[in-house]
C-alpha cells in the first residue's frame, strides 16, 4: 500500500513531499485547501486534531508533524540512505540539525510570518515581524557559516534535514536580505534544486524555485 500525504502547497508538508519523490515510493496527495480552511474541517481534524498540515497516512498509521514524517520514511527505506545508521555519531548530528531547524528555525520563522497571532496588540505586530526577522537572519548566517566547508548538514552526504533546510531557506525570500543571498546557503540550495525529484515536487506544487 502506498503513502498519503496531506499537503498544501509551499506548506511545511514541501520536505516530506520532496522526500517522498526522492524515494520514488507509491504515493497520493491529499489536497487540503488552506483557502477554504479545510485545515479545520471535521474530516481533517480526526487525522491531527491540531489543524496544521501536513499528515502522512501509511497504512493504519496516521502521522504528523513535517519532521517526523520525514524520519519515518528515512527509516522505512534505510536503503535509500537519506538518514545515518541508527545508534551512531552521524544519527546523532542528524537529530541535532532536524530538531535544530525544527524548533528554532521554522518556530521563529511563524513569528516572522504571523505575528498577529502572538500579541494581542495589533499595533505591536511591525515591532514583532522586525524583531524575528533580525534573528531569523543571524540563525541563516550561522547556517551559511556551518556550509562553507562542507556541501551538506551532516557533510559530504546528502539526508532528510539538508531537504528541510532547503524548504526553510526557500521561506526566507522576503528576509533583508533573502536568506538565498549567503553565498553558502545559495550553493547549497542550487546544489538541492538541481536534483530531479526536487523539481518534480516544486512543479506539481505550482511553485517556483529558487534561482540559481
Amino acid at each position: 500500500m502506498g503513502y498519503t500525504l496531506h499537503y498544501f502547497p509551499d506548506n511545511a508538508s514541501l520536505a516530506p513531499h520532496m522526500l517522498l519523490r526522492e524515494l520514488a515510493v507509491p504515493f497520493e496527495l491529499a489536497l487540503v485547501d488552506r483557502t477554504a480552511d479545510a485545515q479545520h474541517s471535521p474530516a481533517y481534524r480526526r487525522l491531527n486534531p491540531h489543524g496544521r498540515i501536513p499528515v502522512l497516512v501509511d497504512g493504519d498509521l496516521v502521522l504528523y508533524e513535517a519532521a517526523a514524517i520525514m524520519l519515518h520514511l528515512a527509516d522505512s527505506h534505510p536503503a535509500a540512505g537519506w538518514s545515518p545508521a541508527l545508534a551512531t555519531p552521524q544519527r546523532a548530528q542528524l537529530y541535532k540539525w532536524l530538531i535544530y531547524l525544527t524548533n528554532t528555525l521554522q518556530a521563529e520563522l511563524m513569528l516572522w510570518f504571523y505575528p498577529l497571532r502572538f500579541t494581542d496588540d495589533p499595533a505591536g505586530a511591525p515591532a514583532v515581524k522586525d524583531a524575528m526577522g533580525r534573528r531569523i537572519s543571524a540563525i541563516f548566517s550561522h547556517l551559511a557559516q556551518e556550509l562553507t566547508d562542507r556541501p551538506y548538514l551532516l557533510g559530504d552526504t546528502i539526508s532528510i534535514a539538508d531537504l528541510y533546510l532547503f524548504m526553510l531557506a526557500y521561506w526566507g525570500y522576503g528576509l533583508t536580505p533573502p536568506a538565498l543571498d549567503l553565498p553558502a546557503l545559495r550553493q547549497f540550495a542550487a546544489c538541492i534544486a538541481a536534483r530531479p525529484a526536487v523539481q518534480a515536487t516544486f512543479a506539481a506544487e505550482g511553485l517556483k524555485l529558487p534561482p540559481a
